[in-house]
């Protein structure tokens, strides 16, 4: 059975640690706030843009541009995006589970954005050509140099698709993991409110429909435009899907700090009520022996 002294200590470690747990929760509370505004504010745009971009690779000609046909090898490329720093609950290890039970077929071959994802893959003996280590807040033009290896490496013909794996933010006690098609040109869902099974209050995102969309003439030719515009899409898709998974980073690490501060204080009184007892107990067995003393005086 702990003594007093040893329970004055875990007292005084705990208190410790929930001021630090506290803490972490403030700070990630604030970046939480800022990397959702970001999120939300270029989803629209990057949901039209591959809506458009979907449509009219079903009435364009394949050889129009190599972005809407698949590659000419066999491996498939996987960017895989984490955080760089743990404490944020079961975010990347859920990813990582997303990925490994996605059905790929012939060999693939990773990069990373994010340590966590470059040491678990390491752990698992994964073929990794790449990673690119990059600061919070990330900023568009910091990512290019990625969306340019994505690119040149399926241009060559070295690979037949692209896959990026990513946490998808939909709020903040609900972040999905999610395996998306980059290359070839495919529908991408990035947040948004999704249907999950007894779920039926959420909406799913539509599907995209060519009759939605109006006829476009292309100036000077479709190819020409496509040139232009498909990396641009590349660059911009990637962006989102980083800004999701750092939204879907920051949210996570506030609810894990935030549930290991109210952890912590249930254990202070839980440890406070224990401490009380065991004092009340030293107190009542000193009053015994002064009382037991002087009856034998008597």
């Amino acid at each position: 059975m702990p003594s007093t002294r040893d329970i004055r200590r875990r007292i005084k470690s705990v208190k410790s640690t929930a001021q630090i747990t506290k803490a972490m929760q403030l700070v990630a509370a604030a970046k939480m706030k800022k990397a959702q505004d970001t999120a939300n504010s270029g989803r629209a745009y990057a949901h039209l843009m591959n809506k458009i971009l979907v449509s009219l690779k079903e009435s364009a000609e394949d050889s129009v541009h190599p972005f809407f046909s698949e590659g000419r090898g066999a491996k498939t490329l996987v960017l895989l995006i984490t955080s760089d720093k743990g404490l944020c609950g079961a975010l990347n290890t859920n990813l990582l589970k997303k990925l490994i039970s996605t059905k790929i077929e012939g060999e693939v071959e990773y990069l990373t954005i994010g340590r966590k994802g470059a040491q678990s893959l390491a752990r698992l003996r994964k073929t990794l050509v790449a990673d690119f280590p990059l600061k919070d807040p990330a900023k568009s033009p910091e990512l290019r140099p990625v969306g340019k290896f994505i690119k040149d490496k399926f241009l060559t013909g070295e690979y037949r698709k692209v896959l990026v794996a990513f946490n998808n933010f939909i709020n903040t006690v609900t972040i999905v993991p999610s395996v998306e098609q980059l290359l070839p040109v495919s529908k991408v869902t990035l947040g948004g409110k999704r249907n999950f099974e007894n779920h039926s209050h959420l909406t799913e995102v539509k599907d995209v429909d060519a009759s939605e969309l109006p006829q476009y003439t292309f100036e000077p030719s479709a190819a020409v435009v496509f040139e232009t515009v498909l990396p641009q899409y590349v660059n911009n898709t990637l962006y989102q899907m980083l800004l999701e998974a750092r939204a879907s980073e920051h949210s996570s690490r506030m609810v894990a700090m935030k549930n290991a501060t109210d952890n912590a204080k249930q254990m202070l009184k839980d440890l406070s009520l224990e401490y009380n007892k065991l004092r009340q107990a030293a107190i009542t067995n000193e009053l015994l022996e002064i009382t037991t003393a002087k009856m034998a005086l008597e």
